[in-house]
C-alpha cells in the first residue's frame, strides 16, 4: 500500500500509538503464572518465576514459589523491564462456544491483577496498541494467511478497537449500556438483548470472540502478521472524518448482513449488505426465500469446501468447523425444551411452534417468536436467538426450521437448515482470505466489504 494516499485525522496526528488494557482473564478465584524474566512489582520488588495469586481477606496475596516471596494488595501491577514477558495457565478461549477450551499463553506488556468487590481476580494485560495486534490478527486467523489478507485484517482490527476507545472516551459505551438495560425492561413476552462491551468495567476489551481474539505471542507463527502490522501502522478505515466501527465475522454465507439486525437499530452506512462474491445475489425478502437460499451453494467467496484452502487461512480450533457455509443440525423436541429452559430460564412447557418474524438481507432471523403450551415468548437479537436454541450457539441466526412430526401428530423432532458462521455483519474473514488468494489486494478487499470508506493513516 501507498500511503501517499491515506488521509491524516486531525485528532490523532500527532499523538502516538495508545496504549490498550486487554481482560485475559476475569473473576478467577485464583490464577497462575510465569514471568519469564524480571518485572517489577508495584514499582518497588523486581519478581520471577512462577507464581500463583488469589484473594485472601480482601486483598489480593501474590505468592513467587521459587523465592516463597508473598506480597498483597488491592491492585497489583506488574511491569515489563525491557522485552520481557509473562505466561498465564489455563487461559479460556472460544467461551461458551463450541471451540471453548483452556491454553497456555504469553503476553508481553504490563500484568495488571485487580480484586472485584465479591472476591474474584481481574488479569488484565496493558500493551501498546501495535503489540496488540501482532496477537490479534494471528489469533483470529493464521499466520500463514494470505499477506494482502493480514494487512486488511490488521486494519480493521485497529479501526475496531481505536472506534471503540473512541466511544468508550465519550461515554458511548454506558450509553448503548443503558439504551440494551430499557430493551431488557420489556415484559417476559418480549426479550430482546445486544452484546457490546457490557461488563468490561476495568479494562477496554476482553480477549475472546466477544470482541477480538487476543490470545499472545505463541500464535505468531511467522513474520507475517508482524509486518502486516508494521506495514500498515496507524493506518484505519474512515468515513465522514470518523474511525469506522469495523465489524467482522467468521463467514456470512453469501450475503452479509446489516449492523441494525445485529446490535443496536440504527443505520451505519458502511456496514449495509452486500453480496460476497462475484454476482449478485437477491436480498432475502420471504421465507421462501430463506428456504431457498439456505438449502442452496452458490459461489460465493466463503463458499470453500477444499481442506487444504481452509489450512492456510483458518487457525487449528477452527478448522474443526467442518460445514459452515451450508449446515444442519437437529434436536428432539425434548431436547430443544430442555436447552431452551435452561438457556432462558423461561419453562414454555411443550413446544408447539418456532416461528421467524423478522430476518435481515442475509437471512438472518433477528425476532422469533416461540409457541409453547405455557407461553409464548418472542426473541431477539441475533446472537440470543442462537443463545437460546444451542447448548453452545447456533453457528448463525440465517436458518429455517423443519418439523418432524410422529403418528400422532406431536412434533417430535426440530431440524434446522443453517448458512454461514456467525453475525455476518462487515467484513467475512474466510470469504476474505478466499479473495487474497486470488490475487485482490488487501485495499479491494476492504473497500469490497467497507463501500464507502477511505484508508487514513492517524498515527
Amino acid at each position: 500500500m501507498d500511503t501517499n494516499y491515506y488521509l491524516r485525522d486531525s485528532y490523532l496526528e500527532k499523538k502516538k500509538c495508545p496504549y490498550v488494557t486487554v481482560g485475559i482473564m476475569d473473576r478467577q478465584l485464583e490464577v497462575g503464572g510465569c514471568f519469564d524474566s524480571i518485572f517489577v512489582l508495584n514499582d518497588e520488588a523486581e519478581v520471577k518465576g512462577n507464581f500463583t495469586a488469589k484473594v485472601v481477606q480482601d486483598n489480593i496475596t501474590f505468592h513467587i514459589q521459587e523465592k516463597n516471596i508473598l506480597y498483597s494488595g488491592e491492585n497489583l501491577r506488574f511491569k515489563n523491564k525491557g522485552d520481557s514477558t509473562f505466561t498465564l495457565f489455563d487461559v479460556t478461549i472460544g467461551i461458551n462456544f463450541h471451540w471453548e477450551k483452556k491454553e497456555e499463553q504469553s503476553f508481553r506488556g504490563d500484568l495488571i491483577l485487580k480484586k472485584r468487590p465479591e472476591g474474584t481476580i481481574a488479569v488484565i494485560n496493558e500493551i501498546s496498541l501495535e503489540d496488540y495486534l501482532e496477537s490479534v490478527v494471528s489469533s483470529e486467523m493464521k499466520s500463514t494467511a494470505p499477506f494482502e489478507f493480514l494487512k486488511a485484517h490488521a486494519i480493521i482490527s485497529r479501526s475496531w478497537i481505536i472506534s471503540a476507545l473512541r466511544k468508550k472516551s465519550k461515554g458511548m459505551v454506558k450509553e448503548a449500556q443503558e439504551v440494551q438495560q430499557k430493551t431488557n425492561l420489556k415484559n417476559n413476552d418480549e426479550i430482546i438483548h445486544w452484546y457490546e462491551q457490557e461488563g468490561h468495567d476495568l479494562y477496554d476489551v476482553c480477549a475472546d470472540d466477544h470482541c477480538q481474539r487476543y490470545q499472545g505471542i505463541k500464535k505468531v507463527l511467522t513474520e507475517n502478521p508482524v509486518r502486516a502490522v508494521r506495514d500498515t501502522c496507524g493506518v484505519v478505515l474512515t468515513f465522514n472524518g470518523e474511525v469506522c466501527d469495523t465489524r467482522y465475522s467468521k463467514a456470512c454465507g453469501g450475503i452479509t448482513e446489516e449492523y441494525r439486525s445485529v446490535w443496536k437499530d440504527m443505520d451505519i452506512p458502511y456496514l449495509k449488505s452486500i453480496s460476497d462474491g462475484e454476482k449478485t445475489f437477491t436480498p432475502i425478502l420471504t421465507e421462501e426465500d430463506a428456504k431457498s437460499w439456505v438449502t442452496s451453494k452458490p459461489n460465493a467467496y466463503c463458499n470453500i469446501a477444499d481442506a487444504n484452502t481452509l489450512k492456510k487461512i483458518l487457525p487449528e480450533f477452527d478448522l474443526k468447523t467442518g460445514d459452515f457455509f451450508r449446515w444442519k443440525i437437529s434436536y428432539s423436541r425434548e431436547e430443544l425444551e430442555e436447552i431452551i429452559k435452561r438457556k432462558s430460564g423461561l419453562d414454555l412447557g411443550t413446544l408447539k411452534e418456532i416461528i421467524p418474524l423478522k430476518r435481515g438481507p442475509s437471512g438472518r432471523i433477528y425476532l422469533m417468536e416461540i409457541k409453547g403450551s405455557k407461553k409464548t415468548v418472542r426473541i431477539g437479537k441475533e446472537l440470543e436467538i442462537r443463545r437460546w436454541l444451542s447448548n453452545t450457539h447456533l453457528l448463525s441466526s440465517a436458518f429455517v426450521i423443519e418439523p418432524t412430526y410422529n403418528s400422532s401428530g406431536e412434533i417430535k423432532e426440530f431440524t434446522f437448515y443453517g448458512a454461514g458462521w456467525g453475525h455476518g455483519v462487515g467484513l467475512c474473514q474466510i470469504g476474505a482470505g478466499y479473495m487474497a488468494l486470488k490475487g485482490y489486494t488487501a485495499e479491494e478487499i476492504l473497500m469490497h466489504y467497507f463501500p464507502g470508506t477511505i484508508l487514513s493513516k492517524i498515527y
